[in-house]
């Protein structure tokens, strides 16, 4: 039972996802809650994608919106542009959803609920393997993310276990909009540099902690569907995007520009 959910936008970034995309499960979503609103961004999609959106929305027009891309940007961009949607609107919580819902829709009240009770500014869905949880995760996959993580935490200064699961919802404030102001400067780990952004807005602007503001909340079930693969590549410009952030976490310039927008 949820505590009392605020209006909250979740963002859905879609490419090329009409044969993973499963429409009556955000359809459920909306009929069970009229606080929860979803923005869907089609990331320039080759394939039917947008027709199965357009479909979507249409037929739930007062909580599904669609951003349409004119070509593919890269996911850090589309979730960019639906936050920069939500923020035209006035969503208490807002947040993002990987479109194959490897993370139940069911988690966004219990994300609300951690939200409403701690009072939090952010609630991360970590992939944490405990007992008596359903966390289904390729193995390969699972190892090379704890390596990530370690670089990550070290990067950022804080301890976290899991930036990349594809779940998470924020408290809107001005130091948000602030995050999403101007465009990443990377695309597959943007999640770090969120909170890279929130940290430095911290430290040069002051405000709330974001070490003790944000719940890093593991699942109750996560389920990695196919589709999708790690390639070399992408390995190399998540190592390369680290390096990046690290770079801005102690440039006081970049920051400078950053906070300049």
């Amino acid at each position: 039972m949820l505590v009392g959910m605020q209006k909250t936008a979740v963002i859905v970034p879609c490419y090329n996802e009409a044969e993973r995309l499963r429409p009556n499960e955000f359809s459920k979503a909306v009929d069970e809650n009229s606080q929860l609103f979803f923005i869907f961004v089609d990331d320039g999609s080759t394939d039917g994608t947008a027709l199965v959106l357009e479909e979507l929305c249409r037929s739930h027009a007062k909580q599904m919106f669609l951003v349409r891309l004119d070509k593919n940007a890269g996911k850090a961009e589309a979730v960019r542009q639906g936050f920069l949607k939500a923020f035209a609107g006035d969503y208490v919580y807002v947040g993002y959803w990987d479109a194959d819902l490897a993370t139940p829709l069911s988690a966004v009240g219990v994300f609300c609920d951690v939200l409403d009770v701690k009072k939090a500014g952010l609630v991360m869905g970590s992939r944490v393997g405990l007992m008596g949880r359903k966390i289904r995760r390729n193995q390969v996959r699972h190892y090379l993310g704890r390596i990530f993580a370690t670089g990550a935490s070290f990067v950022l200064g804080l301890r976290v276990y899991d930036t990349q699961c594809g779940a998470k919802l924020f408290r809107r404030t001005p130091a948000l909009e602030s995050v999403f102001r101007v465009p990443f400067s990377v695309n597959w780990i943007f999640d770090v540099e969120v909170l890279a952004r929130l940290l430095v807005i911290e430290r040069r602007q002051g405000g709330v902690s974001v070490r003790s503001s944000t719940v890093e909340l593991p699942l109750e079930e996560w389920n990695e569907v196919g589709g999708s693969k790690i390639k070399f590549k992408d390995l190399f410009l998540s190592g390369l995007g680290l390096v990046k952030i690290f770079l801005f976490m102690r440039s006081a310039r970049m920051q400078e520009e950053f906070l300049k927008g």
